[in-house]
């Protein structure tokens, strides 16, 4: 059975500076919740090409209004930054940074022109003369979405939500609330022109309502939790809902004793500055240990420290290298800092990533290529590169248009959740009056058939084929081989 918390001790209140919104009662929580089920039945109505125009409306709309966003965005960061308490990791995740609704009105047009996602067969079987079964692709429902302090993460699960027919549910945390409101106002403004009820994106207020929500099993289909290891657990251990999601994003960087030190260096750097707070920023560098006695071990930490990077050793680190002891040797630091560990062989920083990495993505720099094989065929992680900064493990860089999360989960989805990750199965079955009576009513012949033509959608594209790969190949284990040049 699952443990129940108090939800004031697992998720502790920010102080924050910032009006009180209305509280919600558990009747207004679970109204809003069969609204969206309702709204998003209607938005399943809409054809294809209306849900992609309505897409498009709501891209333009991010742009035309960005000012409004962004003045949104500085009263946030203006109340997060007058208090003490907020740390920088928060900061750098609230902020929407210059070019960041451009990249979000980009994401919200990708996933328009992606083939049409709902309907679309994929299993096509005769059961018997005149009895077809055909297996297609549907909506999940509803989801709710919980999330930290990442106002871009909105209209991203939205873009997706609105293209796969799903009704949202939006609890975001108080310090981004004035971005959160101003992001749903803006796209929830385009859909009366569609005929789309407004309750089909839904942001919900007060803390009190997320107890309510995660015990709304016969309503809510998918939960999907966004923020830190302590919420994420909190959500998993509270609800009969499935949760798709990751606790934490301990990343690692495996320099191999054939690899290529300027790239590593790049690479190792690139991987934690970038995006010091991302779930996919290093947190681990595993070092051969023969890069010690060559001076690559002390090349690569120079390079981390020259660009702002506090190091910290895991127990041969402290040992050889001097460096003070890390935190734990799973442990995500969420800000320029990152653990050193050195390691004997492959097998060892396999086994190492294996014990202390949480599944997220995990990289070999090498420049022997029966080695890097070897380490992206046995890593048991959602993302394993191969001479490519982690940052690449995202959504939007993969090709999805945008990402609701990033599973570390074995089923369902894996990887950065894109469309595919939204959508569930129905089986349609047409037939000319067979019955059963104790299976002499027909003969199976259970023989394959070629799909339908022209359901699931329009023909799609070359660029809209080759969009639909790559999110199919998101819900699996992604391997993602970038080859840098020097």
């Amino acid at each position: 059975m699952s443990r129940r918390v108090d939800i004031r001790r697992a998720v502790p209140p920010r102080r924050v500076p910032l009006h009180n919104p209305p509280l919600m009662s558990t009747t207004d929580t679970v109204a809003l919740a069969r609204a969206a089920r309702d709204a998003s039945r209607k938005l399943q109505q809409l054809s294809s090409e209306r849900r992609a125009a309505l897409l498009r409306a709501v891209a333009n709309a991010l742009e035309r209004r960005e000012d409004e966003i962004q003045r949104a965005n500085d009263e946030d960061m203006a109340r997060a930054a007058a208090n003490k308490d907020v740390e920088d990791a928060l900061l750098q995740r609230l902020k929407l940074k210059p070019g960041k609704v451009k990249q979000l009105a980009d994401g919200a047009r990708a996933i328009a022109a992606m083939e049409e996602p709902v309907g679309r067969p994929l299993k096509s079987t005769e059961l018997a003369r005149g009895l077809t079964m055909t297996k297609v692709t549907a909506p999940l429902g509803v989801l709710l979405i919980i999330f930290e302090s990442r106002p871009d993460a909105l209209p991203q699960i939205a873009s997706l939500a609105l293209r796969t027919g799903n009704g949202l549910l939006l609890k975001g945390g108080k310090e981004a609330a004035s971005s959160n409101a101003k992001l749903r106002e803006v796209i929830v403004d385009e859909f009366e022109a569609f005929g789309v009820p407004k309750e089909c994106v839904c942001l919900i207020e007060g803390r009190e309502a997320v107890a309510d929500l995660l015990a709304l099993d016969d309503v809510i289909d998918l939960v999907i939790p966004r923020g830190s290891n302590q919420l994420v657990s909190y959500v998993q251990n509270n609800t009969k809902i499935p949760v798709l999601g990751h606790a934490d994003g301990v990343c690692h960087v495996y320099v191999d004793k054939d690899a290529d030190l300027d790239m590593a260096a790049k690479l190792a750097i690139d991987s934690k500055i970038d995006y010091p707070a991302a779930c996919n920023a290093l947190e681990t560098l595993l070092i051969h240990d023969s890069l010690v006695a060559n001076g690559g071990a002390a090349e690569l930490m120079t390079a981390l420290r020259a660009s702002g990077v506090e190091l910290f050793g895991g127990p041969r680190g402290t040992k050889e290298l001097k460096l003070p002891p890390a935190p734990a040797l799973r442990h995500e630091y969420g800000t320029l800092q990152c653990s050193v560990e050195l390691v004997g062989s492959m097998d060892d920083a396999i086994d190492y990533i294996h014990a202390n990495g949480s599944g997220h993505t995990d990289c070999i720099i090498t420049s022997n290529q029966k080695t890097a094989d070897e380490f992206i065929n046995r890593v048991d992680s959602a993302c394993v590169f191969h001479n490519a900064s982690t940052r690449f493990s995202d959504g939007f860089r993969f090709g999805l248009g945008a990402e609701v999360g990033i599973s570390t989960s074995r089923i369902h989805a894996r990887g950065p959740v894109g469309v595919e990750g939204l959508l569930t199965t129905r089986c349609l079955v047409r037939g000319k009056g067979q019955f059963v009576n104790k299976d002499k009513g027909v003969t199976y012949t259970h023989k394959a058939l070629p799909l339908p033509k022209g359901a699931g959608g329009p023909k799609p594209n070359m660029f809209q084929q080759l969009a639909a790969t790559v999110a199919l190949a998101a819900n699996t284990v992604i391997v993602f081989r970038a080859i840098m040049k020097k």
